[in-house]
């Protein structure tokens, strides 16, 4: 194999030659076509995943073989050795195992193909069980088969992919390159694997709302608008599930959850994707203090679930902070007094803050203040308890303090994780608020609830006391998994042209 095979296939140094290679390893696939017409099995059956063969063998001495006989399949990802022997790597999901191809096993003519092989390819193996005399659990190889010939090289092993931007678009050769990356999206599945779990074992039951939804709600986001030709209709991607689970409620069933894909057309960051995934759970006879008890015991089991070992502890009780408080710690300024717009704006200017006070509402420069000088600070699992009216329409009065809300947020590691209310069930109440917003909905702002009048109609059937969470799936991963931005942890996150 030439050195330039050794380049990164993209995101590194330019690769010599890389036309000249994609020739070679096309006229090597055509040739197997016209050797053999069955040369690209189909199957490959009764393969096991390598790290069940490693598991079995971790007690054989170093030189100790044995004829326990084991199939596996993986790309090919190393080659060395020469003379009569040959050792390769091959990696499935699960782990790396060294193949032992000898030539007075195989015969001749098999061991030159097996040799011949290009790095990359997809390859079944049928052999032994053995331990090198390095030490190494491996295969020898009695029997392989090329499953799929790699036209294009892997990326560089060693190297992987040094162009962020080409690891989140071509996630594909990220997973070829890098067993860590492997290993994250691995452990994705099972937070969200303990996420059902726990939820299924409380009781909950798992339901699906629509996607495509006539009226957007739940969230003061921006959506995303599409038209329905048959129904010759305007449609929105959901910016959330609320309201269709609390109209579950209403119908009967006291425990639901969805998780499952959001949409919002806002801008991207480390911590936003305009698709998203999220699970949202509600409760009836519950309120927002057992929703936060609920939340520990759930992280805790996503936590579990990966052995996370990281900085954050996520034991209970957790911290608890009143928003006021909060804002009060980092700014100076209280909001409980400073209830006017034009007195927030005031404070604000005076201690030379980083908050927009440009046409902005007091709801909306509080959020920021929260946003910009809390948020950040908030490492250690906290949650931040009963926000204003103003800025929680759907959240119910705080049962003794008058102009706030039972709603928090949770924060870890410097980011928002999850949201709560014990919930608005007074149909009355509702639609007023809904009044309130109506004129700005009507003026253009996306980011107003809008009035959904079949939502308030479910309210007015009666729907039961209860708590409801939304809790970030990509966010909860990026937290367990120690990574910094949430294009890290979504397989392939939206990226500019």
């Amino acid at each position: 194999m030439s050195g330039s095979e050794q380049q990164p296939a993209s995101g590194g140094p330019a690769r010599h030659g890389l036309p000249e290679l994609i020739a070679e390893r096309r006229a090597k696939a055509e040739r197997l076509r016209a050797s053999d017409r069955e040369a690209f099995p189909y199957t490959f059956a009764r393969a096991e995943p390598i790290d069940t063969v490693l598991a079995a063998y971790a007690h054989l001495a170093a030189g100790e073989e044995t004829e326990d006989i084991h199939r596996v399949a993986g790309r090919l990802l190393a080659r060395r050795g020469g003379g009569g022997a040959a050792f390769l790597d091959l990696v499935d999901r699960s782990g790396k195992i060294q193949l032992h191809g000898r030539r007075d096993v195989l015969g001749a003519d098999a061991f030159e193909r097996l040799t011949s092989l290009d790095l990359g390819d997809l390859l079944g193996v049928e052999g032994a069980a053995l331990r090198s005399k390095r030490g190494e659990i491996s295969l020898r190889v009695d029997r392989f088969q090329l499953l799929a010939k790699a036209l294009r090289p892997p990326p560089d092993k060693h190297a992987g992919l040094s162009n962020v931007e080409t690891r989140y678009r071509r996630r594909e050769l990220d997973l070829i390159a890098s067993e860590e990356t492997r290993k994250l999206f691995l452990d994705r599945a099972r937070i969200v694997s303990a996420v059902r779990a726990y939820l299924d074992g409380q009781g909950f039951v798992e339901v699906e709302t629509p996607v495509l939804q006539p009226l957007y709600g739940g969230a003061l986001a921006r959506p995303f608008t599409t038209h329905h030709n048959a129904l010759e209709r305007t449609l929105y991607l959901r910016i959330a599930t609320e309201l269709y689970l609390k109209r579950l409620l209403v119908g009967g069933l006291e425990r639901v959850y969805e998780l499952g894909k959001d949409f919002r057309n806002e801008g991207v960051s480390t911590k936003h994707n305009p698709e998203f995934t999220m699970v949202e759970f509600y409760e009836a006879y519950a309120d927002y203090t057992d929703e936060a008890l609920r939340l520990e015991e759930l992280v805790r089991a996503a936590a579990a679930a990966v052995a996370y070992a990281g900085p954050l502890d996520f034991a209970a009780p957790w911290r608890r902070v009143s928003f006021f408080q909060a804002i009060a710690q980092a700014s100076g300024i209280d909001l409980s007094v400073t209830r006017e717009e034009d007195g927030l704006r005031a404070a604000i200017a005076e201690r030379g803050l980083p908050v927009s006070t440009d046409a902005a509402s007091w709801a909306q420069m509080a959020d920021e203040l929260l946003a910009k000088l809390v948020e950040p600070s908030l490492q250690a699992p906290t949650f931040v308890l009963d926000y204003p009216l103003e800025l929680s329409p759907f959240a119910r009065e705080h049962r003794s303090q008058p102009g706030l809300v039972e709603r928090w947020e949770a924060f870890a590691g410097g980011i928002e994780l999850a949201n709560a209310f014990s919930e608005l069930n007074d149909a009355d109440a509702q639609r007023a608020r809904f009044e309130a917003q109506r004129e700005a909905f009507e003026r253009g702002e996306e980011h107003v609830q809008p009035y959904d009048e079949l939502f308030l109609e479910a309210l007015e059937q009666g729907m039961p006391p209860a708590g409801g969470v939304g809790v970030g799936i990509d966010r909860l991963v990026m937290l367990l998994t120690g990574r910094a931005s949430i294009r890290e942890v979504v397989l392939f996150p939206a990226m500019r042209d």
